[in-house]
């Protein structure tokens, strides 16, 4: 199935489409494609870096209740305040909700690597493509690989590609394809960093890509059967709007 045109819908639909090819990911990941040394999960990066990379978090069978008091019962407004203009952007909220692919050790379960879709909240500003532009350094700065899956058209933000603002960031300018302007990228991160590039046009076939694990050993990511299992899971009145 080939790439589709994912400016024809609105961020909602393409958040659901995110969703589910993270999860066909992690499910390929640990049905075999990862060593036993490692597993998948799908989670929710925290705004501004991305998912707790020294901990792995666990629910408390305890339940334990918080201690802070309930502000809505404590004398905070909660009508909407009076004045003559409001405005809110849903990007910022798919942008929050976004889930990762963290693969973690099982020894003391550290991230070693992400996988990431970018969504069209993340380059939908100035100061959120900076946001994610810097948590990816921070992430190839402690030595966390990561693959990050870019199937929207560079904007005004990043004339270059998600990949050229990063490696912008991290060494020197990119100039990225005009022909093929989406972008696969694997990050490699030891005592330097490589980028493995596979630059797309709408319409091409995806390939598999590297994950890296450790320095110079990487498992390959079915990306064209996980993106297509999770386009099949798109509402059937979507899949013929980015089809057209």
């Amino acid at each position: 199935m080939p790439v589709h045109d994912w400016s024809r819908v609105a961020a909602g639909i393409f958040h659901h489409l995110h969703h589910s090819w993270i999860e066909e990911i992690q499910r390929a990941l640990n049905a075999g494609l990862l060593p036993d040394d490692y597993y998948a999960l799908a989670e929710q990066r925290t705004a501004g870096y991305g998912p707790d990379v020294l901990t792995l978090q666990v629910d408390s069978d305890d339940n334990t209740k918080s201690d802070a008091p309930n502000h809505r019962n404590g004398g905070l407004m909660v009508a909407k305040p009076q004045v003559a203009l409001t405005a809110e952007t849903d990007m910022e909220f798919y942008r929050r909700k976004q889930n990762v692919v963290a693969v973690r050790h099982v020894s003391d379960d550290r991230v070693v690597a992400l996988v990431e879709v970018v969504s069209p909240g993340n380059k939908s500003s100035r100061a959120a493509l900076r946001s994610f532009v810097e948590k990816t350094a921070q992430l190839l700065d402690q030595r966390i690989h990561l693959l990050i899956l870019d199937l929207h058209r560079p904007g005004n933000f990043d004339p270059q590609g998600i990949h050229g603002a990063i490696w912008e960031e991290i060494a020197e300018a990119w100039v990225a394809s005009p022909d093929r302007p989406l972008t696969l990228v694997a990050y490699e991160s030891a005592l330097t960093v490589r980028a493995f590039v596979q630059p797309l046009a709408i319409g091409d076939a995806l390939i598999d890509m590297p994950l890296y694990l450790e320095p110079d050993g990487y498992v390959l990511v079915p990306l064209e059967i996980t993106y297509d299992r999770a386009f099949a899971a798109l509402p059937k009145r979507w899949r013929s709007v980015v089809e057209a």
